[in-house]
């Protein structure tokens, strides 16, 4: 639940820019194109720290850095409702990117700690559906603050959320061998059933980026999960806009974007979650389930292209519900596997790699559609190369990530 209102909150700081489009515009004077770079500026620190970050986590654990990131992620939210112009708000989405790095890599590898194999998949959900829940009720909920109150205030209110986290966070999380109401009993369930343990309990290090890298089911999960994030970017940072583009006004915009979420947040639970857990503890072949799931939901995705043919709304947000909710199916699986592959003391390092390649897709969709979309708001040519992105992903976890099982351990000593 504490990993999940941490998505939460940093999905709120997340989404705000998106709904705040036509009040940048009106301040700032910002195009389609220059608001594409706006809201990718987030992703650049990002993504630079996604490889570094995955390695500090290794080395230094998830409490440590989960709590200085939440910190910072607030500050972030603070300075971007102070920004006098365009050049100081990019700035403070440029430290939100520093702040929030850490989040998915820390959580999988939380998650890989505090649960064994059989449970991972709800587990990972009820922090990833969080992702999309956050735009399903952030939406609607900060387009009533920036409507009522402007959009400065809508930034602060999000600052305030994150700094409540941060307190939460410094004093409810404990990895499982520091948490005193941890039973024996519990612990012992933990680790028979594969949670993973502290790399500082050992004199070794996980195994060398460089390792990693050269193995091909790291680079299929990568390629795979990329590719939905291109989709997800897309609709995270321009569906308000796509809906507006529909003559819609501010508020049934923000209306219809928040339906597709919402069936993303069922579908992230209930499939990508519940039913992949139920499947592997009745005994079904955990690769076949998880694979199954993986491939479908990418597939499913594939009906955003559905959105080309249509200027009705409402047949629009049936298209992108369908898109969104096969994504957020295969979205929890995705992240549950960094710690079912990777070697020993090295899920921090694969949830880093997986991320910086679902970072770059992040900056990429957003300028990209901005471009696609110009100053017409056209959005067909968007959604066509969001569809051939998925082609290749499907092809990432079909050809490259295969069986779902552990990277072999590097060579040689791994000895500090």
């Amino acid at each position: 639940m504490l990993l999940g209102i941490g998505v939460l909150v940093n999905y709120f700081d997340r989404v705000n820019v998106s709904v705040a489009h036509e009040a940048l515009h009106s301040e700032f004077g910002v195009s389609n194109v220059a608001f594409g770079y706006i809201v990718s500026a987030y992703n650049w620190t990002y993504a630079a720290l996604q490889l570094p970050m995955g390695v500090l986590l290794d080395r230094f654990g998830v409490q440590s850095i989960g709590r200085a990131a939440a910190l910072l992620w607030s500050i972030a939210s603070f300075a971007a409702g102070a920004a006098p112009g365009v050049r100081s708000f990019v700035g403070a989405r440029l430290l939100l990117g520093v702040g929030e790095a850490p989040t998915f890599p820390a959580y999988a590898k939380a998650t890989g700690h505090w649960f064994p194999r059989q449970e991972r998949s709800f587990a990972t959900a009820m922090f990833d559906a969080a992702a999309k829940f956050a735009s399903g009720i952030g939406v609607p909920l900060i387009g009533i603050v920036l409507i009522h109150f402007g959009w400065r205030l809508s930034f602060a209110a999000t600052g305030v959320v994150s700094f409540l986290y941060f307190v939460a966070f410094y004093a409810v999380y404990r990895d499982p061998k520091d948490d005193r109401g941890l039973s024996a009993e519990e612990w012992n369930f933990i680790r028979i059933g594969g949670g993973t343990t502290d790399a500082r309990d050992r004199a070794t290090r996980g195994a060398s980026l460089r390792y990693l890298l050269s193995q091909q089911k790291v680079w299929g999960l990568a390629i795979g999960f990329a590719a939905y994030n291109y989709c997800f970017y897309l609709f995270l940072t321009w569906l308000p806009s796509y809906f507006s583009a529909l003559h819609m006004n501010l508020q049934h915009s923000i209306l219809f974007t928040s339906v597709p979420w919402l069936v993303g947040t069922a579908t992230d639970l209930l499939i990508g979650g519940w039913l992949v857990d139920v499947l592997v503890r009745r005994g079904h072949k955990e690769t076949l389930v998880r694979q199954s799931i993986l491939v479908g939901g990418m597939v499913l995705g594939l009906a955003v292209g559905g959105a080309i043919f249509t200027r009705n709304p409402v047949i629009a947000a049936f298209w992108i519900s369908i898109s969104l909710g096969g994504l957020s199916a295969a979205a929890p699986v995705a992240w549950s596997i960094p710690s079912l592959i990777a070697p020993r003391d090295s899920v921090g390092s694969i949830g880093g790699i997986v991320n910086f390649g679902n970072q770059i897709s992040g900056i990429v969709a957003p300028i990209l559609t901005g471009y696609f979309a110009g100053p017409t708001n056209s959005f067909g040519r968007a959604f066509g190369a969001a569809a051939i992105i998925l082609l290749g992903g499907i092809a990432g976890y079909v050809f490259l990530l295969g069986k779902i099982e552990h990277v072999p351990e590097p060579p040689g000593p791994r000895a500090r």
